[in-house]
This record gives C-alpha cells, sequence and structure tokens, in this order.
C-alpha cells in the first residue's frame, strides 16, 4: 500500500521517531515540503495522503484514483475539500488534542510576560539602565498579578477548560463566553457583548468559522477594559489585526499574545508586525510545537492509519 507524506518537515525537527507510522505503512515516502503544482504527481498513485498544511483540492483529489483514506496531520481541516474526498469514498482522519498541554503553556507564557511587562525589564537591562540605576531595582512597567483578575474564555472545548483549570491555579474568576453564532441560552456562559467588559483578559480557543471570522472587532475591542489583555493562540481571522494594532498603540488596550496570523507564513507583512506596538508579543504558530506534542501527533497518524486499515477508523472527520 503506497503512502506519501507530503510535508514532513513541517512538524519535524530531525527529533521525531516513525518507527511506528513506517511499521503500519512500510511504503510511506516522505517530501519535506509539497508545492501546490507538485502535488497532482506526488498522489497520483497514493492510497494513504498524509498532509498537515498542503492543500488537497478538488482538482487534485479528481486525479487521485487510487486514494482511500487522507490523514491530516493538524486537528484543523480547511486544506481538504471534504466533498470531493466523500464522492471518492475516500475516507478522511484528522488528529486531536495532541498539542493542548504545549498550547496552554504556551497561553500563560505570554500572558504572564505581559502582565509583568517581561520583554520591556530584559530589554532595560540589556541597554544598560539597571547599572546605571540609582536605587537597587527598575520599575519602570507596571507589574501586574494574575490573582484576583478575570479571565474570559472563547471556545470551552478541550484547549479552553484546560486553560481555565490553571487559571483557577493561579487564583483568577473564569467565565466562559456563548458560543459564537449560538441563539440559544447556554447555562453557565455569557454573551460576549456582556462578558467583554467585565474581563481582565480574553483567551481565544475557538475555530475559524463563518461565526467566528472577525470576531473581534471594532465593537468589541471598545468594549473591552483599556489595560485589558488579548491572547491568541486559535486562528488569526478571529482578530482584526489593523485595529488591534491601532488599539495598542493608543493605548486602549493593555497588551496582546498571538501566535497565530491571518496569513501565515506572513509573505505580505501583517500590521502586527509593525515595531512600533507596545505591550504586544507575537510568537510564530510556534504554541503547539513541543516535542512531546509533535510526537503524540506522530502516534495518532499511526494509530488512524492502522484504524482504517482494521475496518475501524479513528478520529474520522467526514
Amino acid at each position: 500500500m503506497l503512502g506519501v507524506f507530503l510535508d514532513r518537515d513541517s512538524l519535524d525537527c530531525g527529533d521525531l521517531d516513525f518507527s511506528r507510522l513506517n511499521r503500519i505503512l512500510p511504503e510511506l515516502h516522505y517530501y519535506p515540503a509539497t508545492a501546490l503544482d507538485e502535488v497532482a504527481a506526488r498522489i497520483a498513485e497514493a492510497e494513504v495522503v498524509i498532509s498537515n498544511k498542503v492543500m488537497l483540492n478538488a482538482t487534485t483529489l479528481r486525479q487521485a484514483r487510487r486514494l482511500k483514506l487522507i490523514c491530516i496531520a493538524a486537528t484543523g481541516i480547511n486544506n481538504v475539500d471534504l466533498d470531493v474526498a466523500a464522492q471518492g469514498n475516500v475516507t478522511v482522519c484528522n488528529c486531536r488534542g495532541y498539542g493542548t498541554s504545549a498550547v496552554v503553556q504556551h497561553v500563560f507564557a505570554l500572558l504572564l510576560s505581559l502582565m509583568t511587562r517581561l520583554p520591556d525589564y530584559r530589554q532595560i537591562v540589556r541597554e544598560g539602565h539597571w547599572q546605571q540605576a540609582r536605587q537597587f531595582c527598575l520599575l519602570d512597567f507596571p507589574i501586574r498579578e494574575l490573582a484576583g483578575k478575570t479571565l474570559g474564555i472563547v471556545g470551552y472545548g478541550e484547549l479552553g477548560r484546560n486553560v481555565a483549570r490553571v487559571a483557577e491555579a493561579f487564583g483568577m474568576q473564569v467565565r466562559v463566553a456563548r458560543r459564537p453564532g449560538a441563539v440559544e441560552e447556554q447555562e453557565g456562559r455569557t454573551p460576549l457583548p456582556i462578558l467583554l467588559p467585565q474581563v481582565d483578559v480574553l483567551s481565544l480557543h475557538c475555530p475559524l468559522t463563518p461565526e467566528t471570522q472577525g470576531l473581534i472587532g471594532a465593537w468589541e475591542l471598545a468594549l473591552m477594559r483599556r489595560d485589558a489583555i488579548l491572547i491568541n493562540t486559535a486562528r488569526g481571522g478571529l482578530v482584526d489585526e489593523a485595529l488591534l494594532a491601532d488599539a495598542l498603540r493608543q493605548g486602549a488596550l493593555g497588551g496582546a499574545g498571538v501566535d497565530v496570523l491571518s496569513l501565515e507564513p506572513p509573505v505580505d507583512g501583517n500590521p502586527l508586525l509593525a515595531l512600533d506596538i507596545p505591550n504586544l508579543i507575537v510568537t510564530p504558530h510556534s504554541a503547539w510545537g513541543s516535542r512531546e506534542s509533535r510526537q503524540r501527533l506522530i502516534e495518532q497518524l499511526a494509530e488512524n492509519i492502522q484504524g482504517w486499515r482494521e475496518g475501524v477508523p479513528m478520529r474520522v472527520v467526514k
């Protein structure tokens, strides 16, 4: 059974063990990366295709006559035309929950850095200000504690729940937003317009859908407290990036930690990459990327293929 892995370098830094995957699918061919115009030729004879972010669109899928299984090396499935896959009786599986610990850790790395102004204090030490100080310490930037603050969470799946658990350990109060687009009442959930003025920190953990595209725009930013902090480790399209940059410059928001942008990599630039934005930390979609997280992903790919071969496919999307 021929298999192809289209973009191994998107998750492997030379530190992962692929032995189980290779045992289950001995004829698995690895490509470091695959351009869009290379996809059709590379999957033409494959029965199993593994892709992280390579697009599997209608045109290429219709040319893959032998294709039976697509394994997405991620949770998001927007790079696969699911309707065409279903028409061709192609099973599509994804991976789930592999990066929870890493992402939660990253959320609080961003939040703690912003609340303690860690990058700013590191910079003034590098510039020699502490060495020239008249007293033993520098307190040039306001430091705030998490204890007693209110955290608002949008997206209360596995990630949201685990972020809430850690927040409570810090002594924070947690409030959960009603699911975007939901019209029915949800017990224990607060409509976003009511939630936003109440929170000191807002953390986004929902998928990017038509209902959540541009979820945090001008109106929502205006509702937030001037010292509130926004954390986005979900999807860049959830936030109007130009308006967020302006809000930070104008002091209308206390800070932001962002691990995702609307276009990745940001080959054409991005408003949040400007160097004059205060109290902003941008990381390169690395929240999920611990070695342990990436190894769990490989193990889930192996489980998905083995389950499918045995007639009990796992984590089926469609």
